[in-house]
């Protein structure tokens, strides 16, 4: 299996299971409710404001994957829709999921050659920088998901 077949598989695992963590995107918000998504605990950031800010980015990697330019911003990744109903949840799950097959589709067509230029730019690094990055950063937010959704059900239990 080639280097971009890997990355490919790493980035699809962690939304649809498959990695060696265990976790996955799919499987740990497939029961959380939208009441539970939008539960602020602590200071913390709420579920659904992480499942937001944790896949933004996707579409604008997609975008420059096919030749465009990068166009994106810390700032919007955290301008969480407002989510009012359990439909409004799941459509967003279901759009990320979604957006993240056509991500993965999309490294899988690689050339191998490609790993090394710039991404869109020098200033956002290479496309492996970019790529295993993106992985890190879904399994970096999906951790402060489980812990959420944790501490959300064990107040509700106590």
């Amino acid at each position: 299996m080639s280097i971009i077949h890997q990355i490919a598989k790493h980035n699809r695992d962690v939304y649809f299971g498959g990695n060696w963590t265990t976790v996955n995107f799919r499987d740990t918000l497939a029961d959380v409710t939208w009441q539970e998504a939008t539960t602020k605990v602590y200071d913390l950031n709420t579920i659904a404001a992480l499942v937001y800010h944790m896949t933004y980015y996707m579409e604008p990697i997609r975008k420059v994957l096919q030749g465009g330019p990068l166009v994106a911003s810390d700032k919007a990744s955290w301008e969480t829709p407002a989510i009012q109903s359990e439909a409004e949840w799941k459509a967003l799950l279901e759009k990320v999921l979604h957006e993240a097959e056509q991500l993965h589709a999309a490294i899988g067509r690689l050339e191998a050659g490609v790993l090394e230029a710039h991404f869109g730019e020098e200033k956002y690094g290479n496309y492996f920088r970019n790529l295993v990055g993106l992985s890190e950063h879904t399994h970096y937010h999906l951790g402060q998901i489980v812990i959420i959704k944790k501490v959300i059900r064990a107040r509700h239990s106590a």
